[in-house]
This record gives structure tokens, C-alpha cells and sequence, in this order.
């Protein structure tokens, strides 16, 4: 099995349930973008949110991508800067109970948390605080750290330090590791328009976009920009909700249906899909076959709250992945 390793914000996901989007048009959140705040402004937010039902996981999307992957029985490890804090201590402990390898460095700024809120109709609007992610430099990105994985799997929200991006690529790609890389969110891609496309274009292998994600990078409607994507990379993944998705590599094009979902929350269901598409790389698997795992991880990480599932939900997972 080939091993994947993860590098993202670490940061604890603060899952929000909203009666109504008042909430957000109180908060100045724009519905369905990640907004990046401060500690203050973090803290404002959760006060303003005391009242609503709230659950804590491990996230960042990178994290829950690995996460995902691991529970799918793939091997795997995360980079990521984390507080000493007890939010640092929950992120290392669970990524350690899931067989992950965590190669992580600690800081005494607080642990970054991504307060998200969910809407009645699913959507969710990020107010994330960096905090100790933002200390992770490129400095601390050793040949070592990449040593022993054959894929290099990151997020597009790094792309806000150009620098640390730039160079784990260029680390991963030194010591022959396939590059996997999702945009993250739209308002990410407009804000890193060029920069992102020079890295698809030179160092990324795989990438996945939704459709928000896709029409930002290229102006164009799912199919148009699948098409252009794939000419920069290796595999293009568009992403287009319950449609499901659309695959393709070289000449070749794969229409991916979405599985049936009574949808709760789609926090994490763009990174539960790369989990599973991953591990069907990792198994060597056909492009086809990759794509329904992801959509399989997908449908059933929206039927819950958060980015985690059960672990009876992924013996169920694990069952239908073998008959495949």
C-alpha cells in the first residue's frame, strides 16, 4: 500500500448549529465562504454563538482528509504547528488514536480553531483563526519529513503563505512524491488566482475543485473547466454535489454519480471525497473506481454533523470498498 502524508492548517473544527442565517448576516460571514479572523474576532463570534449546540473534532481540511484515509485502512501521516494548549493536545491525541502518524511541531500561540456554522439548508460558513498554524515556515520542512510516503496530500487555504506552499512542493517532489492538492474554497482561489495555477502547472499531480472552487480558477462552467484543469495536471477532479462528479485524466473522462443522502451538514464532504479517492490510488485502483469510493465517503459524511464518522459507519464504508 502506498502511504500518504498530509500538511495543512491543524485545527480544531467547532461544528455550530444555526437556527437561521441571521446569525451570519449579524456576524458580517458571508454564507458558504471561510473567512480567516483573528483571536478576538474568533472569540466574538463563539460569545455571539454561546447558546447554540456545539461539537468539537480534529479538522483543517487536509487533517480531515488524512483522517479519512486512515479510516479507510490507509497509512498515513500529518504535518501541522499546534498550542500548547488542551485544543493542541485533543487535535495530536486524535490524529494518534487513528493510527496517524503525527509529525508535528508545537508552539506556545493558542491552537487554531475553525468555528463552523451551519445553516438550516446544510451549508457551512467558516470563521477560521489560524493561530499556531500560521507558524508553521518552510524553515521547519526537512527532507526527512517526507521521507517514506509516496503522496503528498495539501490544501489550497496554505496558499495564503506562498512561500511555505512553494517549498513543501518542491520538498515532495525532490524526494518523487505525487502531489494532491484541494482548492479549498472559492474565495481562496480568487485571492491566489495565479499563484495556484503556477503550482498546478509545475508541481501538481492530482487536483480537486468543486464547482464554486473550479469556475473560480478557470471562469468556466464544471465540464469547461475540467477540461482546462486537466490540461495542467495529471488527474482533474470537479466536484458538482448531488450530480456527483466528473474525472478526468488524458483523453479520458469519468462520470462519477453522487450515492443517495438525506444531507444533515456538508462540512468535510469535498475532504471525505479525497480520502477516498486517495485510498483507491493508494490501492492502485482504477480512476473510475476511486471516484465512487469518494463519492461513497462523501454521501455519508453529509448525513452527520462534522467531519467524523462513527466507527460503524466506516465498518460499513470498509465492507462496500472490499466488494468493489
Amino acid at each position: 500500500m502506498n502511504k500518504v502524508l498530509g500538511l495543512g492548517n491543524a485545527l480544531v473544527d467547532i461544528m455550530t448549529i444555526l437556527d437561521s442565517d441571521i446569525f451570519l448576516e449579524n456576524q458580517k460571514l458571508p454564507k458558504g465562504s471561510m473567512q480567516l479572523v483573528d483571536l478576538h474576532t474568533s472569540g466574538a463570534v463563539l460569545e455571539a454563538a454561546s447558546k447554540l449546540k456545539k461539537t468539537l473534532s480534529s479538522g483543517g481540511s487536509a487533517a480531515n482528509t488524512i483522517h479519512g484515509f486512515a479510516s479507510l485502512g490507509g497509512k498515513a501521516g500529518y504535518i501541522g504547528t499546534i498550542g500548547r494548549d488542551e485544543y493542541g493536545n485533543f487535535f495530536k491525541t486524535d490524529m494518534q488514536q487513528h493510527g496517524i502518524e503525527p509529525r508535528m511541531f508545537e508552539t506556545d500561540t493558542p491552537t487554531g480553531r475553525a468555528i463552523a456554522l451551519i445553516s438550516p439548508d446544510s451549508e457551512r460558513t467558516f470563521a477560521t483563526c489560524l493561530g499556531a498554524a500560521t507558524e508553521l515556515n518552510p524553515a521547519l520542512l526537512t527532507d526527512e519529513l517526507f521521507t517514506g510516503y509516496h503522496f503528498l496530500h495539501t490544501e489550497g487555504y496554505l496558499a495564503f503563505n506562498n512561500e511555505l506552499l512553494l517549498t513543501a512542493l518542491k520538498k515532495a517532489k525532490k524526494n518523487k512524491l505525487k502531489i494532491s492538492l484541494d482548492m479549498a474554497s472559492y474565495n481562496v482561489v480568487e485571492a491566489n488566482l495565479e499563484f495556484l495555477k503556477m503550482l498546478i502547472s509545475n508541481y501538481v499531480d492530482i487536483v480537486f475543485a468543486n464547482e464554486e472552487e473550479a469556475k473560480a480558477l478557470t471562469g468556466k462552467d464544471p465540464e469547461a473547466a475540467l477540461h482546462e484543469i486537466s490540461d495542467l495536471c495529471e488527474i482533474a477532479v470537479v466536484k458538482t454535489g448531488a450530480r456527483g462528479s466528473l474525472v478526468k485524466t488524458g483523453d479520458t473522462i469519468f462520470e462519477i454519480p453522487a450515492i443517495k443522502a438525506n444531507s444533515i451538514d456538508t462540512t468535510g464532504a469535498g475532504d471525505l471525497y479525497a480520502s477516498g479517492f486517495l485510498f483507491g490510488l493508494s490501492e492502485n485502483m482504477p480512476l473510475d473506481k476511486c471516484g465512487r469510493i469518494g463519492s461513497l465517503c462523501a454521501g455519508k459524511v453529509i448525513e452527520i454533523i462534522g467531519a467524523k464518522m462513527a466507527e460503524k459507519t466506516w465498518e460499513s464504508i470498509r465492507e462496500n470498498v472490499s466488494k468493489m
